[in-house]
């Protein structure tokens, strides 16, 4: 986890979010833009621009990096529950790091973007240096790691993201989600995947940090587009039902736990060969005492760390995140409760300020996720 004695890190976008008038707060160790100045700015008008256009991102405090040589993807394996082994080139995979117990160190996405050799990997922001460093110090073999620090990372999200970047190439077009490829774009050298964190359909874009300015306010020249803040991007993962690493999920956590064993994948799963696969296996086969759940919440909005009741007022478990959902006019949260109360339908309270508040479980994601996945092909 990132130093709070350390002064705060800037990204490579700086600049060009304070001269747009954006509020920069302390966000995993870095200054960032929770939200713009302007009668377009704010978190309510940044969150639904994005629902209805396309609105663009700095994650460039994520950390990015490459896994070379031909023991990449099986070192890599050791570390996650993935089959990355099975991945096709021009592929990317969400997972999880796992410790010996099975709870998780990390979420990630990793690729293996066509015209790249070896992997292309992304951690989060507050995790990087604990995440890098383990590999490095585990990576056996011919397996090399290769930090990306001087790489600037763009996320365009929202309906109308394709048609924008498909004006600066469109090949971008043509790829599906979780597509990945490595290509030219802007006139430098882009790792893109169709991916995001909004439960939008849209781009990840990884770009030489000295060129970043130019190409964000490049994509800003679109009428379509504008920039949104922390605050949106919360938001809208939280309506789309996506954990946040330190809040809905931890080291304590199990993928079975934060619902979201769809990241062992089948290889993995069969042959137990992950991390904390004994703890994982005996979850699976019933031995779950807490899990994941999304709540529609009547009254004030339940934020993290406001306790869950059952219907009797006997506390069952803590809300991990939690407020408005701009698109639905209602307040939604995540927590977790027993698999006894887990059941979609589920009457339960949330205390808010000492005052128990109804609240029922209900199906993530919140809002449906609109990510593009390419026509299948009819049969030859």
């Amino acid at each position: 986890m990132s130093d709070p004695t350390e002064p705060m890190k800037r990204t490579p976008l700086y600049d060009a979010h304070v001269a747009r008038g954006a509020r920069m707060v302390p966000f995993a160790g870095y200054e960032m833009p929770v939200q713009y100045a302007g009668e377009n700015g704010g978190v309510l008008n940044e969150h639904r621009w994005t629902r209805e256009h396309a609105g663009l991102f700095d994650v460039s405090h994520m950390g990015q990096a490459t896994i070379t040589g031909a023991a990449a993807v099986s070192q890599f394996e050791r570390f996650c529950c993935g089959d990355y082994q099975g991945l096709k080139e021009g592929k990317q995979r969400y997972s999880l790091f796992l410790n010996d117990e099975g709870g998780i160190l990390d979420d990630l996405m990793a690729a293996k973007p066509s015209g790249q050799d070896g992997l292309f990997v992304v951690v989060n922001a507050a995790c990087k240096d604990d995440d890098f460093g383990r590999l490095q110090a585990g990576l056996r073999g011919d397996a090399t790691l290769t930090r990306l620090e001087d790489r600037a990372l763009i996320a365009i999200q929202g309906p109308e993201a394709a048609e924008v970047m498909a004006r600066h190439n469109p090949e971008l077009a043509d790829m599906g989600f979780m597509d990945s490829r490595k290509l030219r774009l802007f006139g430098v050298d882009a790792y893109v995947s169709r991916s995001g964190y909004t439960g939008e359909d849209g781009y990840e874009i990884s770009v030489p940090a000295a060129d970043a300015e130019r190409i964000w306010n490049t994509i800003l020249e679109d009428d379509k587009v504008r920039p949104i803040g922390l605050g949106a991007r919360d938001s809208l993962r939280l309506e789309a039902g996506l954990p946040l690493y330190g809040h809905d999920a931890d080291e304590t956590t199990s993928p079975v736990e934060a619902d979201l064993a769809f990241a062992l994948n089948k290889r993995r799963r069969e042959a137990g060969d992950y991390p904390g696969a004994s703890r994982i296996q005996a979850e699976q086969a019933g031995a779950l005492k807490r899990v994941r759940v999304g709540l529609k919440v009547t009254g004030a909005p339940a934020r993290e760390g406001a306790e869950i009741a059952d219907a009797g007022g006997v506390v069952i478990g803590k809300v991990t995140s939690g407020g408005p959902s701009p698109s639905l006019g209602s307040n939604i949260a995540m927590g977790y409760v027993p698999p006894s109360h887990s059941v979609l339908g589920t009457a339960l309270k949330v205390i808010v300020r000492g005052r128990p508040q109804d609240a029922e479980v209900v199906a993530m994601p919140f809002v449906p996720k609109r990510f593009y996945r390419k026509p299948e092909q009819p049969a030859a």
